[in-house]
C-alpha cells in the first residue's frame, strides 16, 4: 500500500550499485510506516516554531512600537524641559547681570562710606586735638572784651560775668593742667565781687533821658498862671436882661487883666532863635557830662552837671513836672562818686595767654 515517496532517488541509488551486489529486497510495510511519522512531526514542529517566531516577531514589533512612542514622548518632554531650562538659564543670566550691577553699586557705596568714615575719624581726631585750643581762644577773647568794658565803661558786672563764664568753661574741660589758670581766674572773681560798684550804664541812661527831655521842657517866660473857673453868680429870674448883660461884660473885662506875684526878681527873655541855641547848648553840656562819666573824669562830670542844672533853673519853668524831675535827677547824678578805683583782670588774661604759648611750644 505504501509507496516510496522518492522512487527516482532509489533508482539512482540502484544504478550506482556494483553489478556484483544483488539488489536489496523491497521494504516491508512496517518499515515504511515507521519512517513516515517523524516527518509529519517535524513539519508540525516547524509550523509551531514558525508560529512562535511569528508571534514573537509580532509581539516584539508591538513592543518596539510602544518603545518608540515612549521614546518620542520622552524626547518631546526632554525637549520641552530643555527649552524651559534654557529660558531659566537666560533669566538667571539677566538676574545675575542685575545682581552684579547692584553688587558693584553696593561696593562703590561701601567704599565711599569707608572713605567718609576715615575722613570723619581724621576730622574727629583733629577736633579733639584742637578743642582745647578753641576753648582757650574763646576764653581769651571773652576776657579781652571784659577787660575793655571794665577799663572804658567801668562795667564790673560784665567783667564778673565774663570771668565766671571762663571758669565754667575750664571746669567743663576738666584738665589737671588748667588748675593754675583756674586759681588766677578765681582770685580775680573774688576781687570783682568785693569791689565797689558804680552803675555807669544806668547813669549814662539817665543822662540820655535828660537830653531827650530838653526839647519838651517849657521856658520860664512861657509860664502861665493857673486858670480858675469863673464863678457864675446866681441871677434871679426877675432881674432885668440889661443888668445881666452888664455883669457879663464886667467879668470879661476883669479876665483881660491878671496880677501875678513872681518869686524871682527877673525872668530872662529868650527870643525863638536864642531858644534853639539854648536847648542845643544844654544838650551839649549833658553829653559832655556823659563822656566825662565814661572817662572817669570827676571834675568835668560835676562841672557839666552843675552848669546844666543852673541853666535849667534859670531859663526853664521849675513848676513844670518834667523840669522838676530833671532837676532832681541832676542833683542825684551830681552826688554819685564815680572816682572809684576798679580792679583789673589782666592777671587772668595774661595767665590764659601764657598757657596758650606754653602749650603751643609743647606741641611743636
Amino acid at each position: 500500500m505504501s509507496e516510496n515517496p522518492n522512487p527516482s532517488a532509489e533508482q539512482a541509488d540502484a544504478g550506482k550499485l556494483p553489478s556484483a551486489v544483488a539488489p536489496s529486497a523491497p521494504p516491508t510495510p512496517a518499515a515504511s510506516r515507521g519512517s513516515t511519522v517523524p516527518l509529519w512531526s517535524l513539519a508540525g514542529v516547524v509550523i509551531l516554531a514558525l508560529g512562535a517566531i511569528g508571534f514573537q516577531w509580532y509581539d516584539s514589533r508591538n513592543q518596539i512600537s510602544s518603545l518608540q512612542q515612549e521614546l518620542a514622548r520622552r524626547l518631546a518632554e526632554g525637549e520641552a524641559r530643555n527649552k524651559e531650562a534654557l529660558g531659566a538659564v537666560q533669566e538667571s543670566r539677566v538676574r545675575l547681570k542685575e545682581y552684579g550691577a547692584k553688587l558693584e553699586s553696593l561696593e562703590g557705596g561701601l567704599a565711599e562710606s569707608q572713605n567718609q568714615q576715615v575722613a570723619l575719624e581724621a576730622l574727629y581726631q583733629q577736633l579733639s586735638r584742637s578743642s582745647d585750643e578753641w576753648a582757650l581762644s574763646e576764653i581769651e577773647q571773652t576776657l579781652t572784651i571784659a577787660a575793655q568794658q571794665l577799663q572804658l565803661a567801668g562795667n564790673v558786672r560784665a567783667a564778673l560775668l565774663a570771668l565766671q563764664t571762663a571758669d565754667a568753661r575750664l571746669q567743663r574741660i576738666d584738665r589737671p593742667q588748667l588748675m593754675p589758670l583756674r586759681k588766677v581766674i578765681e582770685r580775680d572773681i573774688e576781687l570783682l565781687r568785693v569791689s565797689p560798684f558804680v552803675d555807669v550804664v544806668g547813669l549814662a541812661l539817665k543822662i540820655d533821658n535828660l537830653v531827650d527831655a530838653v526839647d519838651a521842657a517849657p521856658l520860664a517866660m512861657q509860664q502861665r498862671p493857673p486858670t480858675q473857673p469863673a464863678a457864675t453868680p446866681e441871677v434871679p429870674d426877675a432881674e432885668h436882661a440889661f443888668a445881666r448883660l452888664a455883669r457879663e461884660v464886667w467879668q470879661d473885662l476883669r479876665s483881660l487883666v491878671r496880677i501875678q506875684t513872681v518869686d524871682r526878681p527877673e525872668l530872662p527873655l529868650v527870643d525863638p532863635s536864642q531858644e534853639f541855641f539854648l536847648r542845643e547848648n544844654l544838650k551839649l553840656r549833658l553829653l559832655s557830662a556823659r563822656i566825662a562819666l565814661l572817662q572817669r573824669d570827676v571834675k568835668t562830670y560835676r562841672a557839666d552837671l552843675q552848669a546844666a542844672r543852673h541853666w535849667i533853673e534859670r531859663f526853664f519853668d521849675p513848676k513844670d513836672r518834667g523840669v522838676a524831675a530833671s532837676l532832681a535827677t541832676l542833683k542825684q547824678l551830681s552826688e554819685v562818686d564815680i572816682n572809684i578805683a576798679l580792679p583789673d583782670i589782666n592777671a587772668s588774661l595774661n595767665a590764659v595767654r601764657d598757657y596758650k604759648l606754653t602749650r603751643e611750644k609743647g606741641l611743636r
